[in-house]
């Protein structure tokens, strides 16, 4: 049996932010374009940005690893650090971060280190630390 680490939890978090992000995109249903397509000349085809590659959908195990990595947010007792630790899992930069919660970056940084912490403890405790 392994038990769950700071860095473990970390890493968990991080698959959850990327599967989120591979999720389809909700769009509002009983909408729709009545004008026709726009032929575009070969010309325009060329010169038009390239769209940007996204992956696949996300399989039924990644999305239930994110729907567990989520519910692992309800074990934390504030709110900022519930919010400081879903930001570095999107990889935000710390700078940003630090605007954001209004404080250092040290301190950011001791801080999303408890929280992490805190989270891997209290699901060691409650399921025998069993990944």
């Amino acid at each position: 049996m392994e038990k769950w680490t700071a860095e473990g939890v970390a890493g968990r978090f991080e698959e959850a932010a990327r599967t989120l992000r591979r999720l389809p995109r909700v769009k509002a249903r009983g909408y729709f374009n009545a004008w026709p397509p726009i032929i575009r000349t070969v010309q325009e085809l060329l010169d038009a940005e390239p769209m940007p590659h996204r992956l696949g959908p996300p399989g039924a195990a990644a999305i239930s690893r994110m729907e567990e990595a989520l519910g692992w947010m309800f074990l934390l007792d504030s709110e900022e650090e519930r919010r400081l630790v879903w930001l570095r899992a999107e990889r935000v930069r710390w700078r940003k971060i630090c605007e954001r919660i209004g404080c250092g970056r040290t301190r950011a940084w001791q801080m999303w280190g408890a929280a992490l912490l805190k989270i891997a403890t209290r699901l060691n405790e409650s399921c025998g630390g069993r990944k």
